[in-house]
């Protein structure tokens, strides 16, 4: 197998019509942050059937993928990675770690983060030091910050907040819309098994957190709690009742 069959294959699934609205979607036009990406018009299913297809393609030809400035070709590359990891024993996993590291420059778009991020890195450092994040979310680059945030959602998973919460502190006055939204996203992930945990957060932070980043933070509360964190003014009445901030999700 080789990164020439699996870019042929691609090619006999592009719609170019739907490679123009993904052009606009993602923000390719000249100053923003897809500028220059170059899309075949390949649905993300479509791709997932591509990995499975080419799942023992060699490390070699999936950097080759990885490398590419074609945007479904990084991604297809990047799901057979995860792949790789999800079924691979440890010394796999440290290879797919290792290769993935090395080329998060590719991993340059939220789709591409947010597909591997947990299920590579985030996965990977469940047992293990995860000072990496720390770094990450220290990174001039967006999608790198953003890699650190959206890896913690497999701690989420498996009921580990604390470092989701620390990073998000972290973010929490980044400059950037798309880490607004994933530090909301992700903030929104542990309340939906932790609300106190949430709440515990957000009322130290409320006023300080970017309105897109709270507006996701909240989205699933009750609609009269939502607008009282949305006023922004004063101290939110009452705290949630204990029964609802113990219950957590199956």
């Amino acid at each position: 197998m080789t990164a020439r069959e699996v870019q042929a294959r691609l090619r006999t699934l592009a719609r170019p019509a739907q490679a123009r609205v993904l052009q606009k979607f993602f923000k390719t036009g000249p100053g923003e942050y897809g500028e220059g990406d170059v899309f075949l018009g390949v649905t993300v299913p479509q791709m997932r059937q591509v990995a499975r297809e080419f799942s023992s393609l060699p490390d070699g030809e999936a950097e080759r993928l990885l490398a590419s400035p074609v945007h479904e070709e990084r991604l297809t590359g990047l799901l057979v990675l995860v792949r790789r990891f999800e079924r691979g024993d440890g010394r796999t996993r440290r290879r797919v770690v290792g290769l993935y590291r090395r080329h998060l420059r590719h991993v340059n778009n939220w789709d591409l983060v947010d597909l591997t991020a947990p299920n590579i890195l985030g996965a990977y450092l469940l047992d293990r030091d995860r000072g990496l994040l720390d770094r990450l979310a220290r990174s001039p680059n967006l999608w790198r910050r953003r890699v650190a945030i959206v890896a913690t959602h497999a701690f989420i998973r498996h009921g580990e907040f604390a470092d989701t919460l620390r990073i998000a502190d972290r973010l929490l006055n980044d400059s950037e819309d798309l880490i607004h939204k994933a530090v909301g996203w992700m903030l929104r992930e542990v309340g939906k098994r932790d609300l106190a945990a949430l709440e515990g957060f957000l009322r130290t932070r409320r006023l300080r957190m970017p309105r897109t980043m709270l507006r996701y933070a909240i989205e699933r509360f009750p609609e009269a709690r939502r607008q009282a964190y949305l006023a922004r003014e004063g101290a939110l009445s009452g705290g949630i009742p204990a029964r609802r901030a113990a219950k957590t999700p199956p």
